[in-house]
């Protein structure tokens, strides 16, 4: 497969610019795990050229990274840039809040490298601002941890411009994760990218296909069980799915002019975009087909003008992503 790459700060290795996403593969709010076709879709990815992946040990409360973990064993970590999350803890009834004070840091490191079975991260980001912890002391645990050698290069997700420059005081930003996709990109493209491109920082756009709805595979019909996250979206419910639905529509005019599928276009626009990397979320490994048709082509102004106008036509007033943001701690 013919891959696009760039460069992270505080890495010697191009990352291919779509990684592997596996917050599905922890199974919680995605309807449980399924290990082997998670292990399956690991070495799918590996195979098909895909160098970059991406995980959290909130996803799956460590299940993630602990299947991460195995898939990569017998020699295939080496060949893998592998980036983990902290920031976030939960309870014993796995109610999620944000703690990114220096001790939760350290141990979430420490948890982080035993579950991954590897002696380094190579990208540590902080997942959510934590409210309670002032930044820099945040930043300080991280760049002593970098100093030590235990991670390589340190990321922020979901951060505000204010946020990060006092992050950045202490120790450089090497990525930055924020909810990007055509129909998540208000707070994005007004403050998120352009504090990217001018601090030579890449921007990991988490939810390029809008948890499946940018595949073009859903329709008015489709349901999701209480236990899928995309049930408390709103923009999943009625009548507001349906014009999500009709723009979806309208955007297949554009890939077929390329010949490609809707969800190769959805990433392409993301990688249009200036200095991104698109997580590609997976499980199985039927999900991961198709990744090559998002590499070696890019949409026109004509595309994008008219993808504009899609848009503003379908889904004049967009929903912002708010409702995944976990609450403070007590």
């Amino acid at each position: 497969m013919t891959t696009d790459t760039i460069t992270i700060k505080g890495l010697d290795k191009p990352v291919t610019r779509i990684a592997l996403g596996t917050w599905a593969i922890g199974g919680w709010m995605w309807g449980g795990p399924d290990d082997d076709n998670a292990i399956r879709t690991i070495h799918g990815a590996l195979d098909s050229g895909i160098n970059f992946i991406d995980t959290a040990p909130v996803y799956g409360f460590g299940h993630s990274e602990e299947v991460i973990g195995r898939a990569l064993e017998g020699g295939r970590r080496k060949d893998v840039v592998l980036a983990t999350k902290l920031g976030l803890a939960w309870t014993d009834d796995q109610k999620v809040y944000r703690d990114s004070r220096p001790e939760r840091v350290r141990k979430e490191v420490e948890d982080s490298l035993r579950r991954l079975k590897t002696d380094v991260i190579d990208l540590e980001q902080v997942h959510w601002p934590d409210g309670k912890t002032p930044v820099e002391e945040t930043a300080h645990e991280l760049e002593k941890l970098r100093q030590e050698g235990k991670i390589r290069a340190i990321g922020v997700s979901n951060f505000s411009v204010t946020d990060m420059d006092r992050f950045a005081a202490i120790t450089p930003i090497s990525t930055v994760q924020p909810p990007y996709n055509l129909f998540e990109r208000v707070t994005t493209e007004r403050d998120i990218l352009p504090y990217a491109k001018a601090h030579n920082a890449i921007v990991m756009a988490y939810g390029p296909l809008c948890r499946g709805l940018l595949a073009g595979k859903m329709n008015s019909g489709t349901r999701f069980p209480k236990d899928d996250l995309r049930s408390a979206d709103p923009k999943f419910q009625p009548p507001v799915f349906e014009h999500y639905l009709d723009a979806v529509e309208a955007l297949k005019a554009i890939s077929a002019r390329h010949d490609k599928s809707m969800l190769a276009l959805a990433i392409r626009w993301v990688l249009d975009q200036g200095p991104t990397v698109a997580l590609w979320g997976a499980r199985k490994p039927e999900q991961i087909e198709g990744i090559d048709a998002a590499f070696g082509w890019a949409l026109s102004a004509q595309d994008k003008s008219d993808i504009e106008a899609i848009l503003r036509t379908h889904v004049p007033d967009p929903i912002e992503p708010d409702f995944m943001a976990p609450p403070q701690r007590d």
